[in-house]
């Protein structure tokens, strides 16, 4: 069996945005691990990918959960001893929409910045001997246009109105993480960026949104093939920058 060009692997890929991304990724020839935290959903979807010739294969991953992530690293460093290309997609919103801004539960707080936050950085962390494995490799952690200061001070934006804090700042550390990480790659071959999907129609804004998922999952698929002369520690949309 030929040995891949590239190897990816993107969380929390058995729906919406995720699944885009790593239908995208295998179209443009990467091999690409789907992960997920449910085993059975995991295959089947990966299935579907595979049932269009796609290089896909399943990968069971709770980003929220040490062993599993150890788990899954190993299982990588056991097929291919690198990873290419880490896509950081898993995410979740569980503020009330109906609440203002102090009136949001602490445990939702918590509950979404251990999977928007901790985990991004811990499944970074574990992959990172990995990645430092690949001649180039790129990561690329999908944040929000809600995790921008500059949007949402600003009374003319389109997400002035929108605050929903646990989740709008956990995208912001997930920023500043990227800018801090992307500091540390400076003088390597590696790249890791931020990127904004758009407002894209999921199951996780209720099918609500101006974008399909093939154009919601499109800058991350850019950033993951970026070239050598492309961008370290940006935070974009489609390749246009965002306000921090």
């Amino acid at each position: 069996m030929a040995v891949p060009e590239k190897i990816a692997l993107v969380t929390g890929a058995t729906r919406g945005i995720g699944t885009e991304t790593v239908r995208q990724l295998a179209q443009a020839g990467v091999h690409t691990y789907l992960a997920g935290r449910d085993a059975a959903r995991t295959k089947a979807v990966a299935k579907t990918l595979q049932d269009q010739g796609l290089s896909v294969e399943p990968i069971t991953l709770e980003v929220t959960d040490s062993a599993s992530i150890a788990a899954a690293v190993a299982r990588v460093q056991a097929e291919h001893g690198r990873l290419d290309i880490l896509v950081n997609n898993a995410g979740i919103l569980v503020d009330d929409p109906g609440k203002a801004p102090s009136a949001q539960t602490l445990d939702a707080w918590r509950t979404t910045y251990d999977t928007n936050v901790f985990a991004v950085v811990e499944v970074t962390q574990a992959f990172l001997p990995l990645l430092m494995a690949s001649k180039a490799a790129r990561i690329v952690n999908v944040s929000s246009q809600l995790g921008s200061f500059g949007l949402h001070v600003d009374p003319s934006s389109p997400i002035y109105n929108v605050k929903i804090p646990a989740y709008d700042t956990s995208k912001s550390a997930v920023n500043a993480w990227t800018v801090h990480l992307a500091y540390e790659l400076r003088d390597t071959p590696h790249k890791v960026n931020a990127i904004h999907p758009g407002y894209v129609r999921t199951e996780m804004n209720g099918g609500h949104g101006d974008l399909d998922l093939a154009t919601g999952a499109r800058s991350s698929v850019q950033m993951a093939l970026l070239e050598a002369d492309g961008p370290n520690g940006s935070f974009t949309h489609l390749g246009k920058a965002l306000p921090w």
